[in-house]
């Protein structure tokens, strides 16, 4: 998967569309925060939010540090000040300065790293409890408030992860997931596995294995010092994948009902209950590897995948196939590379947001789809159908974001291009101006009133 980071797309016609969206931001967004990294960043996750205020809301915000050796690879818990909705001034929003860390972005607590850090993904029951993938076969579990406060300087021993997950037999990078009903933890690999755990199974894991605290590193053919710590093995590996598993998800309602998706181009429901072997393999979701998928947390019918077709395919899980080939109920067409990232509004079931390599972060409604119609009647020009949302303020490959679920339409993104602006990467916290995703007739009614004011006011 890291042979998604070619970068792609002159960098001029980059440039312009970047100021072309600049020009726009006081129209299109509420509230927008950009923050200049030090080092490439390839996972950004909200936290708790900790402290409300009249105009602002404080959040913790987790981010990874992507270094070049010269200091160590860290695990960043950040304190994140979120505007509320309506608060922040339209000239106030269009002054960022792209070459500088945000104000509202502040270091709280840096994590020693055994390794690159290429996914975050945080407990839904307790948000302080983190995983990470690295560069190695296992899952490290992360108690992110009582783990001590490091400096990042080279030669520093690793922060001492919680919890080490083993099971897998070679290298997971990216495909993590943890389950919304219980502590359980999901993971795919090269090994074309899906591999799964409790962290519940720690207290009787280090009953029986007292002393213990290495990693075996199960067994892979991995150079790289493993992490230290109490581990916790599997309770199931499931198999049936023939490729590396790129993505994979829980079912919203249950901890035994789970998907992946893979490099060859599958996309697998998986049902604990029923034993190791898919219980419905789509043979051909996408024509090529699949990078992403997320299943719809308001109705469990609806999974998305995106893959480096550049499209997103949207499934119902009553008709998956047609003759043993994928059938999607939708394919959204928008993007100009390859989908890294797809994930469901916590706020509303219809709408989701993907990101890819082409820079953009696209914010889709699928029951728009058929019915978008501008007030006379005629269809609204769009070529790209469900689509209303276009976030051109990155500048080069969109790895990562997540929508806030304590501030629903609020989305933290980050982006790996700091071969285009010198720096490490980009992160950008940001809200669209809630007249775009609002029904129509409010907004008509707010505009009119508006009207009336101003006629009662001249």
């Amino acid at each position: 998967m890291k042979e998604r980071a070619e970068k792609g797309g002159e960098q001029p016609s980059v440039d312009e569309r970047y100021t072309q969206w600049k020009s726009l931001v006081p129209v299109l967004y509420d509230w927008l925060a950009n923050h200049n990294l030090l080092w490439p960043s390839l996972s950004c996750r909200w936290g708790p939010q900790f402290e409300q205020a009249t105009y602002k809301n404080r959040q913790r915000l987790y981010l990874s540090e992507q270094t070049d050796g010269s200091v160590p690879n860290t695990l960043v818990i950040a304190n994140c000040e979120v505007v509320k909705p309506r608060v922040a001034a339209a000239q106030h929003i269009s002054q960022f300065n792209e070459e500088a860390r945000s104000p509202f972005v502040k270091k709280f607590k840096t994590i020693i790293h055994p390794g690159e850090v290429n996914r975050i993904r945080e407990l839904p029951q307790d948000s302080k409890i983190v995983a990470t993938h690295t560069d190695s076969p296992d899952v490290l579990i992360w108690d992110v408030e009582s783990q001590p406060n490091r400096h990042a300087a080279l030669g520093v021993n690793n922060s001492r992860p919680d919890l080490i997950l083993t099971g897998h037999q070679d290298n997971a990078e990216f495909a993590l997931a943890m389950c919304p009903s219980e502590p359980f933890v999901l993971s795919g690999g090269k090994d074309k596995s899906v591999v799964l755990w409790s962290i519940h199974d720690h207290v009787s894991t280090l009953a029986a294995d007292q002393g213990d605290t290495k990693s075996p590193g199960s067994g892979a053919s991995n150079s790289k010092p493993s992490a230290e710590g109490p581990t916790v093995k599997a309770r199931g590996i499931f198999q049936g994948h023939d490729d590396t598993v790129e993505d994979v998800q829980f079912c919203p309602t249950s901890a035994q009902e789970f998907c992946s998706v893979g490099d060859d181009s599958c996309l697998i429901l998986w049902d604990a209950r029923t034993g190791s072997s898919p219980a419905v393999k789509v043979e051909k979701a996408h024509n090529t590897d699949l990078h992403c998928v997320d299943w719809n947390p308001h109705d469990v019918n609806y999974i998305l995948t995106g893959s480096a077709d550049n499209a997103i395919h949207m499934f119902d899980r009553r008709n998956l196939t047609s003759g043993g080939v994928g059938s999607p109920v939708h394919i959204f067409e928008g993007h100009t590379a390859a989908v890294l990232c797809v994930q469901w509004s916590p706020d509303k079931s219809s709408v989701f947001g993907s990101s890819a390599e082409d820079g953009i972060l696209n914010i889709w409604d699928h029951e728009k789809i058929g019915r978008m119609e501008d007030s006379a009647g005629r269809k609204a020009r769009t070529s790209s159908p469900g689509l209303f949302f276009h976030h051109a303020g990155h500048r080069d490959k969109v790895v990562d974001f997540h929508w806030n679920a304590s501030d629903p339409w609020t989305i933290v993104s980050v982006s790996d291009d700091g071969e285009g602006t010198g720096g490490g990467g980009t992160l950008q916290i940001w809200r669209m101006i809630d007249l775009i995703y609002r029904p129509e007739d409010e907004v008509l009614n707010e505009l009119d009133k508006f009207k009336s004011h101003l006629l009662t006011c001249s």
